[in-house]
């Protein structure tokens, strides 16, 4: 699917990404339950023909 839309979701902001041990399939969405090779929002574009909706960002950690 062609687009010009640019994906505007970011991954690694958002609290459902997660990085699996998996070769095959290396990246996850925890709220969708997939796992992918593209980052999760590019798959969900690319189903659905729409921005990933379930984006939520990530709560920054002060004790590091």
């Amino acid at each position: 699917m062609e687009s010009n839309n640019t994906n505007k979701v970011d991954c690694f902001q958002c609290k459902y990404f997660a990085v699996t041990w998996e070769p095959r399939f290396p990246r996850s969405c925890k709220l969708f339950g997939f796992k992918t090779v593209q980052m999760p929002s590019v798959t969900v574009f690319n189903s659905s023909g729409v921005q990933c909706e379930g984006f939520v960002k990530k709560e920054k950690n002060e004790d590091i």
